[in-house]
């Protein structure tokens, strides 16, 4: 075995620890066969079994070397055979274990590895990745579009979607696919957050290569791939990584530190060096192996502090509640992601005020690209829940996130946790009549849009999906046969293209130039207006976010117009039909506009 690289993984600096784990073709000598690597080092004696030797332990015993990698060639083994680790523990407990580093999975409910090697794909996106790596993706147009591939359309696998799911986002306008997580996970229920195989494509969706297919082919559509990852936490199931060896190897010995009650699962040790390179290979994996665009890190703020929804819990060694391994280790990812892996975006799903997420490390920060804007998405569902006659009392929920809206470079989610367990679909939040409702819901997502931050929205928000999202059946496709729905599809649309065609609501997300309030303290009357700019185009965009109509709204201009100046109705929500006859001329010097605003009508004027 390669002893630079062992060592590399031993203090925590492999990022391609999965060349040298798990189950590889190899040649040794004359003879062609299969190496298995697996990291025990408090094992007593391992064994792989499996399809090839009928499950016997003693055909193919494994032999520990000094840096806790157990390892056995094994000749007249195939390709797509399943196996398992027959572990004899320190605590002498004998536990048949998937390969922590195996690159496919049975379906469930079965639970073994099966033999696969680092998938391979004929690759068509070269330049697409190189543009990738030229970009800032600070300044493009980034507007995401999560998806749980076993829910969009019944039945589909990877294959299939990437044609169906590739060519609608590409038509509706969206620049991104985030998936929930594709790592091989044992039940249903838990979408893909509660992981088993972290190297295995779950079975559900097809094979590794149909994924590879799936961001082959978004990429020749040019639209990128993300994928929801999992370094928090991890299933407590007898095959997974819990108590590998006999002793906690992933998790940290102490249960006040291991136990994550709230999800039921362990969290990782990350002061082990073995586990940061299992971790950060991991993401590697999947950026470099797989040509994903970004990885959306769930749950960091788990990771961030040894108190969170736990309320039994043990200090650091000052007294307090940071995880110190767990900023370490975030800080060293995210470094050796953007060393190796350059062009992809590392995003954080982070709910608390924990400082400089997105700042590079060089500058005291944790490294991410992204954060998502959690206080965002809370006011702004607050507000939107409350009654339009009541929303003048919670004004502030509008205007208080822009007090921190350049504290991070942010992503603005309207994500699958808003849309379950209770909470009602978006469309579902909007009270009033059937139409109101429609009306609302165009109102949230040109309001989304036009706010600074980069876009996502869950499947089923764009044509108003009114049940909550139900992970064991398809969406409701069946409603765009309705009107209404219909028309909500087409406006998503026509939002993203024109999100597309104007540089100034994406250039400036992260500098305060690109933002101007023009009228912010109208609670009475329920209305904001600002300006998005970028130094060579400007939009107003004004608000109204009740039933009331506004003749000739006076909507203060930034600054005295030094000519006569006339604002182009460029997009509304009220109706599309015929806006760019909608002007409001400025007179020279003048300081103010005055427009029309209809019921619940988000409209932007170009000048």
């Amino acid at each position: 075995m390669d002893q630079n690289a062992e060592y590399l993984f031993n203090i925590g600096e492999n990022a391609y620890s999965y060349r040298l784990l798990g189950a590889h073709l190899a040649r040794e000598g004359e003879s062609e066969g299969w190496r298995f690597s697996v990291y025990a080092p408090n094992a007593k004696a391992i064994s792989v079994v499996g399809d090839f030797n009928a499950w016997d332990p003693s055909r193919h015993q494994m032999t520990k070397d000094p840096s806790g990698i157990w390892s056995v060639f094994a000749v007249d083994v195939w390709r797509g055979q399943r196996y398992k680790y027959r572990v004899v523990g320190a605590d002498d407990s004998v536990v048949m274990k998937a390969d922590p580093y195996g690159f496919r999975a049975e379906l469930r409910p079965g639970t073994a590895s099966v033999i696969w090697g680092i998938p391979e794909f004929s690759w068509t996106d070269g330049d697409y990745i190189a543009r990738k790596r030229s970009e800032n993706p600070f300044t493009k147009p980034t507007n995401i579009y999560e998806v749980h591939a076993g829910s969009w359309r019944e039945g589909k696998d990877l294959g299939a979607l990437a044609y169906e799911l590739v060519d609608y986002c590409a038509d509706m306008g969206y620049t991104h696919i985030e998936l929930l997580p594709v790592s091989e996970f044992p039940l249903d229920d838990s979408w893909g957050y509660q992981c088993l195989g972290y190297y295995a494509v779950t079975a559900r969706y097809g094979t590794p290569e149909q994924l590879m297919q799936f961001i082959d082919r978004a990429h020749s559509r040019g639209i990128g791939v993300i994928l929801d990852w999992v370094p928090a936490h991890f299933v407590k199931d007898e095959p997974g990584l819990r108590r590998f060896d006999g002793t906690a190897l992933y998790e940290p010995s102490n249960p006040l530190r291991a136990e994550m009650p709230q999800w039921g699962t362990l969290l990782f040790d990350y002061g082990r060096a073995e586990v940061r390179s299992f971790l950060i290979s991991n993401a590697v994996y999947w950026l470099k192996e797989f040509h994903a665009d970004g990885l959306r890190v769930d749950a960091v703020s788990c990771m961030l502090y040894h108190d969170f929804c736990r309320s039994e819990w043990l200090p650091n060694i000052y007294g307090n509640h940071d995880n110190l391994e767990a900023i370490d280790f975030l800080k060293k990812l995210n470094i050796a992601v953007h060393r190796e892996c350059p062009g992809c975006l590392i995003i954080a799903e982070e709910s608390t005020a924990f400082p400089k997420i997105t700042e590079p490390v060089a500058y005291g920060g944790l490294g991410f690209d992204f954060k998502w804007n959690m206080g965002f998405m809370n006011d702004t569902l607050y507000y939107f829940d409350k009654d339009p006659i009541y929303r003048k009392y919670h004004h502030d929920k509008l205007t208080f996130p822009m007090t921190y809206a350049y504290s991070e470079k942010y992503i603005l989610p309207f994500s699958h946790d808003e849309v379950v367990h209770g909470k009602r679909s978006l469309i579902g939040r909007m009270g009033g009549s059937y139409e109101q409702q429609f009306e609302q819901l165009r109102l949230l997502l040109a309001y989304q849009m036009a706010e600074p931050g980069k876009k996502l929205n869950f499947m089923g928000n764009e044509f108003g999906q009114f049940i909550e999202w139900d992970f064991h059946k398809q969406l409701d496709w069946f409603l765009l046969d309705y009107p209404q729905h219909r028309a909500m599809h087409e406006f998503t649309r026509a939002l993203n293209h024109f999100y597309l065609a104007h540089p100034c609501l994406h250039r400036e997300d992260t500098g305060f130039y690109g933002y101007r309030w023009l009228s912010v303290d109208d609670a009475d009357h329920s209305v904001i207006a600002f300006v998005r700019r970028d130094g060579h185009s400007r939009l107003v965009c004004v608000f109204n976010f009740t039933p009331v109509t506004h003749d000739a709204y006076r909507i203060p201009m930034d600054e005295a117009t030094k000519t006569a100046v006339t604002l182009h109705c460029a997009f509304s929500t009220h109706g599309r039909e015929n806006i760019e006859i909608r002007t409001a001329k400025v007179r020279k010097g003048e300081r103010y506009a005055l427009i029309p605003l209809y019921p619940f009508e988000a409209a932007f004027y170009e000048f």
